[in-house]
């Protein structure tokens, strides 16, 4: 029993060391995020903090809701993009000790 304990113990240790090695990669990971053929592109890092917004001119026009649509198109894009990468790399983080689907890690999303 105190065996079995001990290793789950490690593993926890193991699994708070790579939550915290994953946190600190995502921290400076930037994804892009397009819509309209890339006319609209939206980067935004792991923390889902906007980086970047850049609107091809030929977007620019006198169809503003086209242009909004545009925008929140890249900006959900780029939400995904962020949403799939953190998933990948806290799955790997976690690997050896699994968690409920659709269990959260405080300080992570």
């Amino acid at each position: 029993m105190r065996g079995q304990l001990g290793n789950l113990m490690q593993q926890a240790q193991r699994m708070q060391e790579n939550l915290q090695k994953a946190q600190e990669e995502l921290a400076q990971l930037e994804v892009t995020g397009q819509s309209g053929g890339g006319m609209v592109q939206v980067t935004l890092t792991g923390k889902m903090e906007a980086r970047r917004v850049r609107i091809d001119q030929s977007a620019v026009g006198d169809d503003v809701e086209m242009l909004e649509d545009l925008i929140a198109a890249a900006i959900n894009d780029a939400v995904n993009k962020v949403n799939e990468e953190s998933g990948r790399r806290m799955a790997g983080a976690t690997a050896g000790l699994p968690l409920p689907p659709g269990m959260k890690i405080p300080g992570l999303f």
